[in-house]
């Protein structure tokens, strides 16, 4: 099935405003925020620029080296918006979970792991190393690439006809 000339709109538009939120250097944003950012503006869900919910997620939880705040952020904004367009909490809940998860793998197989320590090879908590990982400039590179991964894949979900189709395609899955 081809994508939409919509659904290609969105993709592009959302690497742009995660471009436009991560790339400075004054670095106001981190990759959970900017991804949360990106996809709440997208999704025309409420207080698009307020990230505060997602803070707490840079550097893979707590820059614990988890799972990358590029899809722990988008995660977050995920749930709000299964949670607007399904009444049903518990079917929102399910449908989150698949969008995510199917982030995830994707996410994973473009490049090669979820965990942040994983994906930029430094220890965020260990005294200089955050310090020495800006300086270094690999955000700018690798982390905007995984953010970018990350709204392009989910950005058509702003679209209701691939968004019913996405989730058409979970609720099938559900009743093998």
């Amino acid at each position: 099935m081809t994508e939409s000339a919509a659904v290609q709109a969105l993709r592009a538009a959302a690497v742009a405003k995660a471009d436009e939120y991560y790339i400075d250097d004054a670095h106001p944003y981190g990759c959970a925020e900017t991804t949360f950012m990106t996809l709440k503006g997208l999704y025309g869900l409420d207080a698009p620029e307020d990230p505060s919910a997602a803070m707490a997620l840079n550097g893979g939880l707590a820059y614990s080296g988890g799972p990358c705040g590029a899809v722990t952020g988008a995660a977050l904004a995920v749930g709000m918006l299964a949670e607007e367009r399904i009444a049903d909490h518990g079917r929102a809940k399910t449908v989150a979970r698949e969008l995510v998860h199917g982030t995830l793998e994707a996410f994973a197989a473009h490049h090669g792991s979820v965990d942040c320590r994983e994906l930029i090879g430094y220890d965020l908590r260990a005294p200089g190393q955050h310090h020495a990982f800006v300086e270094s400039g690999l955000w700018k590179e690798r982390c905007a690439a995984q953010i970018r991964t990350v709204v392009a894949h989910l950005a058509g979900l702003a679209d209701e006809d691939a968004w019913d189709a996405a989730v058409q395609e979970i609720e099938a899955a559900q009743g093998d």
